[in-house]
C-alpha cells in the first residue's frame, strides 16, 4: 500500500467535543490544555475536527426546524479561515491535526489542510458518495463501526481493500454515554479476527473508568483510540461522555503500563532478560555422583541412573537434568555425592566453547 500503516500505530485521536461549542476561543483553549497533556505523555496524538458545509447540509427548508442536531450545527457553524486557526494551533501544540468530515465539500477542506488520516464517523459507514470521495484523496482512513452491520462493514473494509487504501477499524458502541456493560470488548477479538490485514481500533464513550478498558484493549491487539475532550470554561456543560484532561492523562498512563506489562510484540518469542535465567537456574537440578567413579569412566544412556542422581543446587561449571549425557568420558575420579562438572569430563559440552561458557556461567557458586 502506498501509506504506512505505521500512522495508526499507537495512535490517540481527541476529539473536540461538540464542535468546541462553534467557539474558536474554547476550541484553541481546548487544544493548548491537551497539547501539554500529550507531551507530558510522550504520546502520538492527534487532535480530530468536525467538518460540514453547514450551508448545503442542512436543507433549506429544515434549517429552523426545532431538532436538536440541526440546531446545534448551525450553531456551531466555522469559517475555513477559522478551521485554519485551529488546524495551526493545533499543529504548533505538537498534535496531528485530521478531521471527520461529513459531506463531500468537507474532504476537500481536509484535502486542502493535507490532513494525513481523514475519520469516517459510524453513521457514514454506508454513505458510499462521501466514502467514494474520501477513497479519492487516497489518505489512510479510520472507520467507526457503531451500529454497523457485519455486511455494510465487509463492504467498506473491502472496498479500501481494493483501492489499497490504508484503513483502521474502530470497534465502537454508539451510546453516548457508554455504561461498562456496553462496551462489548470482546468485539476487539471479532474484528482481528475477520479483518486481519486492518488496524483495529477502539472508540469509547465511557465515563466511570480511564485506566481498564485501555488495558483490557491493548491486551487485545488495539493500536489506535479516540475519546471526546472538553474542558470545564465559561460554565458550559461538559457531557459525561467527553473527557477531562486530568482523565486523559490517567488514559495516557494507563497505556504506558499496558504496553509496559505486555511487553515487546506478540509475534516472536520474548528476550529471556538474565536476572530470569540466573533466578530459574537455582531450580534447576545438577548431576551428582551416586558412587565412587573412576578416572576413565565412560557415561552413556544405559548407565547414567545407575551411578549418578540429581539434586539442587545446580552448581556453576556442573552438567543438569538439560544435558543430554551418552559418551562422555571422566577425567578424574569422583567421589560419591561429588558434582558431575564440565571440567570433569571430555565429551562435546567441554569441547564447544559457547556450550561450555554457558555451563561455567550458571548455577551457584559454593
Amino acid at each position: 500500500m502506498k501509506n504506512s500503516k505505521s500512522i495508526f500505530n499507537n495512535l490517540f485521536v481527541l476529539e473536540l467535543a461538540n464542535n468546541h461549542l462553534g467557539s474558536v476561543v474554547r476550541g484553541k483553549k481546548i487544544i493548548s490544555e491537551y497539547g501539554q497533556v500529550v507531551r507530558f505523555n510522550k504520546i502520538k496524538a492527534a487532535i480530530k475536527l468536525q467538518f460540514r458545509d453547514v450551508d448545503n447540509f442542512i436543507h433549506d427548508s429544515y434549517k429552523k426546524l426545532d431538532e436538536r442536531y440541526i440546531k446545534k450545527t448551525l450553531k456551531t457553524k466555522l469559517s475555513k479561515n477559522e478551521y485554519k486557526i485551529l488546524v495551526d494551533h493545533i499543529k504548533k501544540n505538537g498534535c496531528i491535526p485530521m478531521a471527520t468530515p461529513f459531506d463531500e465539500k468537507s474532504v476537500d477542506l481536509c484535502l486542502e489542510f493535507n490532513f494525513p488520516i481523514i475519520k469516517i464517523a459510524s453513521s457514514d459507514c454506508n454513505d458510499w458518495p462521501l466514502i467514494e470521495k474520501i477513497a479519492s484523496t487516497k489518505k489512510p482512513v479510520i472507520v467507526s463501526t457503531g451500529g454497523v452491520s457485519e455486511k455494510d462493514l465487509d463492504d467498506v473494509v473491502l472496498f479500501f481493500k481494493n483501492r489499497k487504501i490504508d484503513l483502521a477499524i474502530n470497534h465502537c458502541v454508539s451510546l453516548y454515554p457508554s455504561e461498562d456493560s456496553e462496551l462489548m470488548l470482546n468485539q476487539i477479538d471479532y474484528l482481528k479476527n475477520r479483518y486481519p490485514e486492518n488496524v483495529i481500533g477502539f472508540s469509547t464513550h465511557e465515563y466511570t473508568d480511564w485506566s481498564t478498558s485501555m488495558h483490557v484493549s491493548y491486551a487485545k491487539g488495539v493500536r489506535t483510540w479516540e475519546r471526546h475532550i472538553d474542558i470545564e470554561f465559561e460554565n458550559a456543560q461538559v457531557s459525561k461522555y467527553n473527557s477531562l484532561p486530568h482523565q486523559i492523562d490517567e488514559w495516557f498512563k494507563s497505556f504506558h503500563k499496558a504496553v509496559e506489562m505486555c511487553g515487546p510484540s506478540s509475534d516472536e518469542r520474548r528476550i529471556i532478560s538474565r536476572n530470569e535465567t540466573e533466578y530459574l537456574d537455582k531450580l534447576v537440578r545438577g548431576v551428582y555422583a551416586k558412587k565412587d567413579l573412576k578416572k576413565g569412566f565412560e557415561i552413556n544412556n544405559k548407565n547414567l541412573n545407575t551411578n549418578f542422581f540429581l539434586a539442587i543446587p545446580l552448581q556453576k561449571g556442573q552438567l543438569s537434568c538439560r544435558e543430554l549425557l551418552d559418551g562422555e568420558v571422566l577425567l578424574k575420579d569422583l567421589k560419591k555425592g561429588d558434582p558431575l562438572n564440565i571440567d570433569n569430563i571430555e565429551g562435546p559440552y567441554s569441547k564447544i566453547k559457547s556450550l561450555k561458557q554457558k555451563i561455567t556461567k550458571r548455577g551457584i557458586k559454593i
